[in-house]
C-alpha cells in the first residue's frame, strides 16, 4: 500500500464526500420533468401518432450573471480539453518561472468562483460570495489541512453545474477517454503531472485532497480525478436521476482499490482507474 491503511481510508472517504455533495449541488440547480411529447412515425405507409414521454431539463441560471460557455453537447470535450490544455501550460509556464505570486492569485480567485457558486446552491447569493471570499481566503493564505480538504469538497460541485449542462453521454465517454490517456502519459511518460503536484504540495496551495501524516509524508489526490468523475455522475443524474449513486459507489470502489494496490515511492495516474469505474457504474445502471 503506498499510505497507511488509515490514510487510505480517509482519502477514500473524501473522495466519496466529495461526490455526494457534488451530487446534491447539481440537483438543487436542476429540475429533471418527464413530458409527454407526440411523435409522428410513419408504419407500413400509414402515418400515426404515438405519445413518448422525454426528459425535459431545466437548469437555474448560473449566480453573478454568469453564463455557461455556449456550446453543442456533442462536441463539448473538445472545447473542454483545449481548455485543460492551455491550462495545464499556464500552469507549467508559472512553475517553470516559479511565479508563486501569480499562483496564489490564480488559486484564489479559483477557489472563489467555483466555491460561491457551489454555496449559492444551498445559501443566498450575497451569503455565499462573502462566505466564498472568506473560506478563499483561509485556503489561500492561511492553509491548513481541516480548511484546504473542507472546501474541496464543494468545489467540484460548483465547477460541475457550469459543465453538466453541456455535456451528453458520448462527449463525457469521450473526455474520460482523453482525460485517462492524457493522465498516464502527464505520470509516466513526461512526468509534468508529477512536477505540479510537487510544486503545488510544497506551496500547500495543491488543486486536490491533500493530507499529510508521518514524517514528511503526504497523501495526495488531484483535483481532475474529483471533479471529472463528477462530471460523469453528473451526466447520469439528468437522465436515471439517482441510480447515478451506482456511478459513486463502483468509483469510490475503484479509488479504493488503487490506493490498497498500489506501492509506496511511486506516483499513479488515477483517471483510468476511476474511468473504468464510471464504466462498472454504467454497466450496472444498465442492468
Amino acid at each position: 500500500m503506498k499510505h497507511t491503511f488509515k490514510i487510505t481510508i480517509i482519502l477514500t472517504i473524501l473522495f466519496l464526500l466529495t461526490q455526494l455533495i457534488g451530487l446534491g449541488i447539481i440537483s438543487k440547480y436542476v429540475d429533471i420533468q418527464e413530458v409527454v411529447k407526440q411523435v409522428e412515425i410513419e408504419v407500413d405507409g400509414e402515418t400515426i401518432t404515438q405519445e413518448i414521454i422525454v426528459k425535459v431539463e431545466d437548469w437555474d441560471n448560473l449566480p453573478y450573471d454568469l453564463e455557461r460557455p455556449k456550446i453543442e453537447s456533442n462536441t463539448s470535450y473538445i472545447a473542454i480539453g483545449f481548455s485543460i490544455l492551455l491550462a495545464t501550460l499556464l500552469a507549467l509556464l508559472l512553475i517553470k518561472l516559479e511565479a508563486r505570486v501569480l499562483w496564489k492569485a490564480w488559486f484564489f480567485l479559483s477557489v472563489w468562483f467555483t466555491l460561491s457558486i457551489a454555496l449559492n446552491a444551498f445559501i443566498l447569493q450575497s451569503v455565499a460570495v462573502l462566505l466564498g471570499l472568506a473560506l478563499a481566503y483561509l485556503k489561500a493564505f492561511k492553509p491548513n489541512v481541516i480548511m484546504h480538504n473542507l472546501t474541496e469538497l464543494f468545489i467540484y460541485g460548483g465547477l460541475a453545474v457550469i459543465f453538466v449542462p453541456i455535456l451528453n453521454l458520448t462527449s463525457i465517454f469521450v473526455l474520460l477517454i482523453l482525460i485517462s490517456i492524457y493522465d498516464m502519459y502527464a505520470v509516466w511518460k513526461s512526468k509534468h503531472m508529477i512536477k505540479m503536484a510537487e510544486f503545488q504540495t510544497k506551496l500547500k496551495l495543491f488543486a486536490g485532497l491533500l493530507i499529510p501524516y508521518g514524517k514528511n509524508k503526504t497523501a495526495i489526490l488531484g483535483g481532475g480525478d474529483l471533479g471529472f468523475p463528477l462530471l460523469f455522475t453528473g451526466v447520469m443524474y439528468k437522465s436515471i436521476g439517482l441510480e447515478s449513486l451506482l456511478i459513486i459507489l463502483t468509483t469510490t470502489i475503484s479509488l479504493f482499490i488503487l490506493l490498497y494496490k498500489s506501492e509506496k515511492n511511486k506516483y499513479y495516474p488515477a483517471m483510468p482507474f476511476i474511468s473504468i469505474g464510471c464504466l462498472l457504474g454504467y454497466l450496472l445502471t444498465l442492468l
